[in-house]
């Protein structure tokens, strides 16, 4: 947008709105950076023209928290010129923005000078910018809460798993030493790979939790990656009558997490099995070579995810018709497809199903 059409200039006479056009400094920001620290003294009001604009606050070790952004049409940077005094938080440019810079000393000059129901539309402004912000700021100190006790019984859980799981090991270890038939040593071999997910599924929760997740990136066949998981769901999908299918090309090959990737795409069918309500449907997996690397395609024929939650979809304690669910699975999958420096998203209605589109890079 151009600075003309912006709220803030907007709020005054056409005289003062044309001098602030004439004063401000268009800039174009790139990502990483960063328009002003938490502590500086103010010396701008900023108008946010394209992009969007986050406020941090430091944290411990180091780490930050979101409390607030700015996208198009909005201005920030008004409590430092008014008051004088210091940032209260960091302001960075979330990948690029364009932005108008408007002076402290001439714009307290042109306030000084203004008719009164000007200041008043801007306190307006400021009080409901208030009101957001401090709505924004609970909302994270409540998930953060909640991340801190689903942190705390997760770790509860797997000590308590490991006593179990060891015997589910010994057990099939006995039963393979006893038949060698090939029928009796593949269920074996399910058997473990299947106690391995559970411990290893629970760790991946509570990595989420502290958010601390590690990568461990090796070589990925995605044909055979997508085989593994076939074989370790057979039993369910057929259960739940689900035409299952994987179309991959038996040479791509890109350097992943194999078993956090299996996560996400667990994360992803079981959603859409869920969906069917027992009714069966079909799920088709595909891969395709991109530009910049692979794309993992997801496709259902279920009905589709609701509208009321596909804009919180990848969002925390986000879930809908599911019994028991605690709405972290595609969060999860969210955070792990970042981590691997990709990107997911969706399309879905109703008639067609949804289909999830995982980007990756090659590396």
């Amino acid at each position: 947008m151009d600075i003309q059409s912006h709220q803030f200039i907007s709020f005054f006479e056409p005289e003062q709105a044309h001098e602030l056009c004439q004063i401000a400094i268009i800039e174009h920001f790139k990502n990483p950076a960063t328009i002003f620290e938490e502590g500086e003294i103010p010396d701008f009001l900023y108008l946010v023209l394209e992009g969007t604009v986050l406020f941090r606050k430091h944290t411990q070790n180091g780490h930050y928290q979101i409390v607030a952004r700015a996208i198009p049409n909005e201005f920030f940077g008004e409590f430092g010129i008014l008051d004088g005094q210091p940032r209260s938080a960091q302001a960075v440019i979330q990948e690029e923005a364009i932005l108008a810079k408007i002076p402290r000393s001439i714009l307290m000059e042109l306030l000084n000078n203004t008719k009164s129901g000007v200041v008043l539309k801007l306190f307006r402004y400021v009080i409901h910018r208030l009101r957001v912000t401090t709505e924004e700021y609970v909302k994270h100190l409540a998930h953060k809460e909640k991340m801190v006790l689903m942190g705390e019984m997760v770790n509860t859980i797997i000590h308590d798993f490991k006593s179990p799981l060891s015997g589910i090991h010994l057990s099939s270890g006995m039963i393979r030493e006893i038949h060698e038939d090939d029928e009796t040593l593949e269920w074996c071999d399910l058997i473990q790979a299947q106690a391995e997910r559970m411990t290893a599924m629970a760790e991946e929760l509570l990595e989420f939790a502290r958010g601390s997740a590690v990568l461990e990136k090796r070589p990925v066949n995605l044909l055979r990656m997508l085989e593994r998981f076939e074989k370790l769901n057979r039993v369910y999908l057929t259960q739940q009558n689900i035409q299952f299918a994987i179309h991959s090309e038996a040479y791509l090959v890109i350097k992943a997490d194999e078993n956090k990737l299996l996560r996400v795409i667990q994360n992803l069918v079981i959603n859409a099995v869920e969906s069917f309500c027992h009714r069966g449907g079909q799920v088709v997996i595909k891969t395709l070579e991109t530009s910049t690397g692979i794309q993992i395609q997801i496709q259902d024929n279920g009905p589709g995810i609701p509208e009321s939650i596909r804009e919180t979809f990848f969002e925390s304690f986000v879930t809908h018709g599911k019994k028991g669910g605690t709405g972290l699975g595609t969060a999860i999958a969210k955070s792990i497809i970042e981590g691997h420096g990709g990107t997911i998203r969706f399309e879905s209605s109703h008639e067609t199903g949804t289909i999830f589109f995982i980007d990756l890079p090659w590396e």
